[in-house]
């Protein structure tokens, strides 16, 4: 699909996120304050390739302690040699401003691809155990469903190995959902508290989600893979091959786009580094970007330890 804006205004958005992106990259960043929620960001890799990082988005207030998507968790056993067997330091960075594992009450996954619940799990004398033991996963029962390989539903996308999708579900979803911590929800939207709720939004996966934060007049949406690049703020109807259905991703993309410029909402991917989010307003039929929000801040101090207990 060609790209409708001019050539000039899609290679000056890059130009701008790239300047973002090489001259941010935090491995904690926090101090980003929503309402009554302070935003933090927890960066497990950064792609050397392209504009791409893996991370989890830490949100705290009103009593509680909010993942959202744990990204690729360590000792997996996969294909792809990004997702396997890793060895790194999430926890701690997690510790470092100040999160406990036995603090989180809850982990949102947008979707159940592998790069988005490594972290449910952790390894615990050979068995996948909860990595968040006080925490209700909460994940969309359609995406449970299409991804649990006892339902041998084929796939459509061309996202990964299939191997990794199996061993994904099996050690990084099952578990939690066989300890009794998986919340299945169902239908369009669910309340998680007040001002915080879940959208649905499918297309990339069938049951992947938005989490909407809506604090004093401060808004923020964090929509998961709804945006793998910054040229999807610009051309919305713009899909990429790793959506199970690239024609519904693109409708629930251009309504959250929609929303988000109505309500002056803040729109925070999965895999945006550098800033790691956007303002859009709307341009015609389409979106531009307002301005970048710079969620980089460093961490204040340096925390606790993290107790592996």
């Amino acid at each position: 699909m060609m790209y409708r804006h001019p050539q000039t205004h899609a290679r000056h958005v890059l130009d701008v996120y790239a300047r973002h992106y090489n001259g941010h990259r935090p491995h904690q960043a926090r101090g980003q304050r929503s309402g009554d929620f302070e935003i933090s960001r927890i960066t497990e890799w950064h792609g050397s390739f392209a504009p791409v990082s893996v991370q989890t988005w830490v949100l705290r207030g009103q009593g509680r302690t909010i993942l959202v998507d744990t990204g690729l968790g360590n000792d997996k056993p996969r294909v792809h040699g990004l997702l396997a067997n890793r060895d790194g330091d999430f926890l701690h960075r997690l510790a470092a401003i100040g999160v406990q594992p036995e603090d989180v009450d809850t982990v949102v996954n947008t979707h159940l691809h592998t790069d988005h619940v490594g972290w449910n799990t952790r390894l615990e004398n050979g068995e996948w155990a909860p990595a968040f033991p006080n925490a209700q996963y909460l994940m969309h029962k359609a995406d449970f469903d299409y991804w649990n390989p006892a339902n041998n539903i084929p796939r459509k996308s061309d996202f990964g190995d299939p191997a990794d999708s199996r061993a994904g579900f099996d050690d990084s979803v099952l578990p939690v959902h066989r300890a009794g911590q998986a919340l299945l929800w169902e239908g369009d939207e669910y309340s998680i508290a007040a001002g915080l709720s879940l959208q649905l939004a499918p297309g990339h996966t069938p049951g992947s989600t938005v989490l909407k934060l809506h604090s004093g007049t401060d808004r923020a949406f964090f929509v998961g893979d709804l945006i793998h690049t910054p040229l999807q703020f610009l051309t919305p109807d713009h899909d990429t091959c790793l959506s199970e259905d690239q024609q519904q991703a693109a409708r629930s993309r251009r309504r959250m786009l929609e929303e988000a410029a109505d309500t002056n909402a803040l729109i925070i991917p999965a895999h945006l580094g550098g800033a790691g989010g956007a303002e859009v307003v709307r341009k015609g039929e389409t979106f531009t970007i307002n301005q970048w929000a710079t969620l980089t801040a460093p961490a204040a101090n340096p925390g606790r330890p993290v107790r592996l207990t």
